[in-house]
């Protein structure tokens, strides 16, 4: 039987290790969990979801106290169409961010960086036209577009020096959306250099219907995506995403033709992985039923989460002041919305209000409070050891990734018993 490493993504006349890691914000693929699969011959993601915050985080940045400062006369107004970000401000975090991941990159493999449309930020081209742009002015290997169709995202750079030079790739859950994209873009004599089909199993946001996407398959999808690319005659890398949970797995869509997969699941309870330990653990614990997929993202996609998330039925005060990243270009938002009606419906307080059909996600997902994940999150506890005191041992990335890598037989190697952990 084949594994994973018998295989290898070409760009060009350079080879990779065909695993990438996905982009998982906020934070959640870090720069360490990024730079460990580039120093292992692979791709790695970090996101640019919430960079202000991010950078503050990194660098000790004050981007959110001083866009806080400044819009603090709006606070208890739930009109947010005046919060604006600073685009100079945002520029400087995502140079800084990606700037010094690219730094301290080693190894012979690659970093990407995951840009979703959806952070429309109430300036949606004018936001994105500059983390693409900063991205690329901070070095960095690739961009992958998330989270939205992209039809306009490649003329936003095309006047960038590097717009030829960096890999620009787009996620599509049907060939339909690529067709559509290829269209859009045709003009620019640009093609992506990779595409990564992204199935209904996957983690977060979903590119299907919240009622309809159990009835999509990975295997499908992508089969029609490498039949079109070929009648086509357009010799573009294809990356399988979602679901993907051994190298067995990997294994069965590198031998339909795909180039590569992207794996993202098996890395939230790796010791790089940015959740806090006490959220691997919720991870590390779920069962099945414990995986699900709502529609209180204010995207409007899908997402599957935890059931047990904080994230669900609060009363959070919008906190636009500080975030707004998905505030639209009118600067509205779903969840404000929701959370004025359930004010409205209290008497004007919101003293004991519970919120159910929307969320903040960006204050819950900066606070790793919105629990997102893969399908196959249930599985996690067969990849590790349970402890003495009940919790789950951590990996590391490279474990995790050699084990996708030189896999066979749906197997999954156990680490080596952390024994004074389990003591």
């Amino acid at each position: 039987m084949k594994r994973v490493d018998d295989f290898r993504l070409r760009f060009g006349d350079k080879e990779y290790v065909p695993i990438m890691i996905g982009g998982m914000g906020v934070d959640i693929s870090t720069a360490g969990l990024a730079l460990e699969a580039a120093r292992l011959g692979g791709i790695g993601h970090i996101s640019d979801a919430m960079v202000e915050d991010v950078s503050d985080r990194r660098f000790d940045t004050s981007f959110v106290k001083e866009k806080t400062k400044l819009y603090k006369f709006n606070i208890n107004n739930m009109d947010k169409a005046v919060v604006q970000f600073d685009l100079e401000r945002l520029a400087e975090a995502q140079r800084l961010h990606i700037g010094k991941t690219m730094e301290a990159k080693k190894g012979p493999g690659l970093i990407f960086v995951n840009c979703m449309e959806k952070l429309t930020m109430n300036g949606p081209r004018e936001t994105l036209r500059v983390r693409l742009n900063a991205a690329l002015d901070a070095g960095i290997d690739g961009i992958t577009l998330s989270a939205g169709l992209h039809f306009n995202s490649f003329g936003l750079m095309a006047d960038h020096p590097r717009f030829r030079d960096a890999k620009l790739g787009i996620i599509v859950s049907s060939v339909r959306a690529l067709q559509i994209f290829l269209r859009k873009n045709a003009k620019l004599d640009r093609l992506p250099d990779f595409v990564i089909v992204e199935g209904p199993l996957a983690g977060g946001h979903l590119g299907f219907g919240l009622e309809d996407w159990a009835e999509y398959d990975l295997h499908q999808i992508t089969g029609e995506v490498l039949a079109y690319l070929k009648q086509e005659g357009l010799a573009i890398p294809v990356l399988a995403a979602g679901g993907i949970f051994t190298g067995s797995d990997a294994v069965s869509f590198l031998e339909m033709g795909a180039a590569g997969v992207q794996v993202a699941t098996r890395f939230t309870i790796t010791k790089e992985c940015g959740l806090p330990d006490k959220v691997k653990q919720e991870y590390a614990k779920a069962t099945e039923e414990d995986v699900i997929v709502n529609g209180i993202s204010p995207t409007g996609y899908p997402m599957r989460m935890l059931r047990n998330t904080p994230a669900i039925g609060t009363n959070t005060r919008p906190g636009c002041e500080s975030y707004g990243y998905l505030l639209d270009a009118n600067g509205n938002c779903s969840y404000i919305n929701s959370y004025n009606r359930e004010v409205m419906a209290n008497g004007g307080s919101d003293k004991g209000v519970k919120v159910m059909d929307k969320t903040c996600l960006c204050t819950h997902m900066r606070n790793f409070n919105c629990w997102t994940c893969g399908h196959y999150t249930y599985r996690l506890k067969d990849t590790t050891h349970k402890l003495a005191d009940g919790n789950y041992q951590l990996l590391s990335a490279e474990h995790v990734f050699r084990d996708y890598q030189f896999s066979t037989d749906n197997q999954i190697a156990l680490p080596a018993r952390e024994e004074a952990e389990a003591a």
